[in-house]
């Protein structure tokens, strides 16, 4: 008994040691500008998430801090004449540096930003999976700017019945609100537009410029 227990004690002392002597993990990135790729100085704070027991601020237009543990945190950028940004880092995103890279591009004020990670089904309102990512940093963002308010603009391509792609837009900005409600954000902050296929951003008859046109884009209106 007394040998297992000197067993099982060097076993857990060696496993904490072998745990410390590993490099930390850093997440890194810059604040830049959706239009021109630049960076600006921007004020920047984290937070571990859930809890916010981990915190830290930079003002700059880099930002470099450890993670610790599994925890994910959130970043949020302000700078002045911009709309300010929620990100969040996820260690598993962990790189061969021991890394978790994102860059953060901030929009003028004024100016929509592309949901560009924003998948549904084709021809459908359902949201794909893959696309929650994105919708929970906006969610984040809103949690953290609680006088934010947006709009939420839908847009398809051009190609079919116009009535049918105005219902369609409507529809996928509809379940983008639905989302975000479900997140703890209040109905009222979340406005919804539909435009169709009337505001193209190419009017090329490719493949990938209709997968250009087919977007969702968010407006601050109130901040």
């Amino acid at each position: 008994m007394k040998k297992t227990l000197i067993t099982l004690l060097a076993f857990a002392c060696a496993h904490h040691y072998a745990f410390a002597q590993q490099p930390e993990i850093l997440a890194e990135g810059k604040i830049t500008d959706s239009r021109t790729n630049k960076g600006i100085k921007a004020s920047v704070r984290y937070s571990s998430i859930p809890t916010g027991s981990i915190f830290g601020r930079f003002n700059d237009s880099t930002f470099s801090f450890p993670i610790f543990g599994t925890a994910k945190y959130q970043i949020t950028a302000e700078a002045t004449g911009y709309n300010p940004r929620t990100v969040i880092v996820d260690p598993k995103d962990i790189d061969a540096n021991r890394k978790v890279m994102r860059d953060i591009a901030l929009t003028p004020i004024g100016q929509t930003m592309r949901l560009s990670h924003l998948i549904f089904a084709q021809g459908k309102s359902t949201i794909d999976p893959k696309s929650f990512g994105e919708l929970d940093e906006v969610a984040q963002m809103m949690k953290e700017n609680t006088k934010v308010v947006i709009q939420l603009e839908g847009h398809t391509d051009n190609q079919g019945s116009s009535k049918a792609n105005l219902a369609l837009s409507e529809d996928r900005v509809e379940a983008v609100k639905r989302y975000l409600v479900s997140k703890g954000i209040g109905k009222d902050r979340v406005k919804t537009k539909a435009f169709g296929g009337s505001q193209p951003l190419s009017n090329e008859l490719t493949q990938e410029a209709r997968a250009l046109n087919r977007r969702v884009e968010m407006r601050i209106l109130k901040d």
